[in-house]
Order: C-alpha cells, then structure tokens, then sequence
C-alpha cells in the first residue's frame, strides 16, 4: 500500500489534465485526484476552440443566403439572433462539461472543485485548506489571455468574455493580429458587426507562410473588415455608453465594444512553486524536460503552462505520454514536430510544417503554388480567392511545408498532414489521381514551381 493518498493528483481540468487523469486510472489502476477551479474543459471546451468553431459556422451563413439565391434558391436573408444562438450555446457547453466530468467519475478519479497548490513535492493544499499527498503531482492549468498594460484597458473585453456578452455591439475594435484576434475578427463581422482590427506588426498571423496569411488578410478586407496594420490602441477612455480610443497612427474613434487578444500567459502563479524552486520561463511557463518533468522529480507539467506548442490535441499527446512515461514505465517524449494545424479566419487556413520564409533559410527549395476562385463560390459570383502550395526541398524531394487558404482547409490539411508526417516526397503527391472536381485536387496536379529559393 502507498504511502500517499493518491498516485496522482492532478491539477486542472482541461482537456490534457482530464485526459492524464482518466488513463493513468483507468488503463493503470492507478489512484488519482484532480483539482479544478473553474469549469471542467478548460480553455478549449469552455472558451475558446469549441464554443469559437460554433461561432464560426453561425457567422458564415449570412453569404450562405446570397449564394443560395445565385444558384437559384428563393430564401430570403433574415436578422441574426444572438440570444437564440447564445442559449444554445451555453446548453451545449454545459452538455460537454458534464460529458468531461462523467468521464472523471467513470474512470474512478476523485474529483475536487477548487484550487489547489503545492506544498511540496507530494502534498497539494486545496482552497479549503485540506491537504492531499500523492506520489506524482501533474500540472495542467493552462493559460488566460492578459490585457496590454495602457490606460483605460479595464474598458476592454478578451477572448474569455464574448461568449457571454448580453447583445451583440453594433461596432466593436479587435486588437491583436494573431489566430486568436483574426478568427474573432471574421466572426463578429460575419454576424453583423462593424469590425476594425488594429495589429501593430506589418502584417497578421506572424510565424504563418507569409503568402498565406497575404491572402487571408486581403481576402478580410474584401470582407469588410477594417484591418489597420502598424497600429496600437495608446489609450481607451470611457465616453458616454462607448469607448474612446486613440491610436498610435493619431486616429481617434469610438466604439461600442473593444477586445484584446494580445496575448496570453501561462497559469503557474501562486502555485507554491517558487518554494519548491521550480524553474518559470520568461514568459512565467513551467520549464520541462522532454518527458514533461520539471526540476523536482515527482512534479509534471504538460500543456498551455509548459507554453511549448500551446494547441489541444497537443496538451492531450503531452499527457498521454506522460502516463506512458510515469505509470506504464515507457519513456515517451510528445513529438512536436510537423504538427498540423488550422486557423478559422474567414478564409479559413490550413497549415503543417514550414513556411516558405523558415524553409528557404535552411535549404534550396522549390514552390509549387496555385491561386483561384473555386467554383462554388465564383457560380455564385463572389470573388473569394483560393491558395494551395507546397514547399519542396530540392535535394530530398521532400514536401516540407504545406499551406491551404479556401473553405475546408481545416479538413484538408488534416489529411495532407498524414503525408507530411510520413515524409511524402513532391513526387509522391504527383503519382496520385486528383479527385475531381475539388480544389484540393490542385494539391497533385501542380507540374512546375512558380518559383525556388
């Protein structure tokens, strides 16, 4: 019999925390407690990827309309009602957290609604005072989006408040270029919303191929939003029921919502780790090694507060290779590398593996790339452009970077990923049949590079 109350205790409910917890109990036996002081789901449940996908497919019906009546349709477009689709929203969140709990409670883990902190390298003290002990402590608390530090950014909402907001703002200011900032801004827009985004770099979604987030920032003007790129927010002031803000550029403008997706921080204050001289990043991260471990042996970490590649399905793979590591005694590393991804911008993106920027700078390599207006869209006469390209190493052949901007490119680049991943070569792409007619087909049938570097 352990000496401790559990094997494991686990603190925080996401998706990685949850997902550690229900293998190491249920496929390992072992004894394990989870904390979680918020809602079960975390960030990805509750609010981020899954109530924003939601949002997305609401946004995007309003071209819907219009495309019906092109190919011949008699609907007519109606209002958006954002209380019907909010009400909606929260039954199904509450659905998931309740699918997440019972998940908990199905593997036999003990649950615990309330923060938790270290005492030391077995023992968490509970928000109520109770202390537990346990042979391996897992940290997976995730991280929250801060506001800039100007005057007036109380006024200023972030990605974890939209959900919730009572109506719909007539115009809102979204400041921020990243994924977080870009997708909002197609969304609010999407449903209505007189959208500005002000994003102080030269151009949006930074560390993404530079012709592909080309696109996708064109492709969002086109669709009406104002997007001010080498401009910031200086200061926000309270003006009757709106906000004032004044710009870097000099422009002063009102609005009656403004949203910071500036950036986000790891969740590791106030957790007792500075006592137990665990190591913290620049960015206030847990620092691990490869299996997770931070410097005190029986203390892991996976997830968003390891600020590594802060994705879910990758917090998942990090929690799984911890039970593997830990509880079925087979070292295993998460494999970060060429890991697929998709933006949901309004053209939505696809991506795995290198930009055509980074690829260039290690390599010779040859692009393959195609631009168009996909059928279905240009039936209906609307000009939404389209991008497929590769990015090819001259000397392996290999495809080492794959860039989709159309409709779906979330759900194709799932499937090129699986190429990628394997080392499929350019020529591996040219030996299969396009399925046509599809725009993903223009992913085999590109004979010549448009350019190399």
């Amino acid at each position: 019999m352990s000496d401790f109350d559990y094997d494991l205790f686990v603190i925080g409910g996401g998706s990685g925390g949850v997902r550690a917890a229900r293998v190491a109990a249920g496929e390992t036996g072992a004894k394990v407690a989870l904390a979680e002081e918020d809602r079960y789901g975390g960030t990805c449940v509750i609010r981020g990827c899954v109530p924003k996908k939601l949002m997305v497919f609401a946004s995007e019906y309003a071209d819907m309309v219009d495309d019906a009546q092109a190919y011949g349709w008699d609907i007519q477009p109606g209002a958006f009602n954002w209380p019907t689709f909010r009400t909606k929203l929260e039954d199904e969140l509450d659905r998931l957290e309740g699918i997440y709990r019972n998940l908990l409670k199905n593997s036999g883990v003990e649950s615990f609604d309330q923060r938790a902190r270290l005492v030391d390298p077995h023992t968490v003290e509970l928000a109520d005072g109770t202390r537990k002990t346990a042979k391996h402590i897992l940290i997976a608390t995730g991280g929250r989006p801060v506001k800039p530090e100007i005057p007036g950014a109380e006024l200023g909402i972030t990605s974890n408040d939209i959900f919730h907001l009572d109506t719909l703002p007539d115009s809102i200011l979204i400041v921020g270029g990243g994924y977080i900032a870009s997708e909002f801004a197609g969304i609010l827009n999407g449903l209505g919303v007189q959208t500005t985004q002000f994003y102080r770099g030269a151009q949006i979604l930074r560390g993404f191929d530079d012709e592909a987030r080309g696109l996708v920032c064109e492709e969002m003007c086109q669709n009406g939003v104002d997007v001010h790129l080498g401009t910031n927010v200086l200061e926000m002031r309270k003006e009757g029921d709106k906000i004032w803000v004044k710009a870097t550029n000099g422009d002063e403008r009102l609005f009656d919502q403004v949203m910071f997706a500036t950036g986000r921080v790891p969740n590791a204050d106030d957790m007792g780790l500075e006592a137990l001289e665990i190591a913290r990043g620049r960015k206030g991260e847990i620092v691990v090694d490869q299996y997770s471990q931070t410097g005190v042996p029986s203390v892991y970490a996976i997830g968003d507060v390891t600020d590594r590649v802060n994705l879910t399905p990758v917090a998942i793979r990090e929690g799984m290779a911890f039970v593997e590591t830990v509880f079925k005694g087979n070292p295993t590393a998460p494999d970060h590398d060429l890991i697929p991804t998709a933006i949901f911008t309004q053209p939505e993106m696809g991506t795995v593996g290198l930009s055509e920027e980074d690829a260039a700078e290690q390599e010779p390599i040859e692009v393959y790339a195609t631009s168009f207006k996909p059928m279905q869209q240009s039936f209906a006469g609307r000009a939404a452009r389209v991008l497929m390209k590769l990015v090819v190493s001259q000397k392996t052949r290999k495809v080492l970077g794959c860039h989709i901007v159309a409709p779906g490119a979330g759900e194709m680049i799932q499937l090129a990923g699986i190429a990628v991943k394997m080392g499929a070569t350019k020529e591996d792409f040219d030996r299969t049949v396009a399925v046509h007619p599809t725009m993903s087909e223009e992913m085999v049938t590109m004979k010549a590079p448009v350019r190399t570097a």
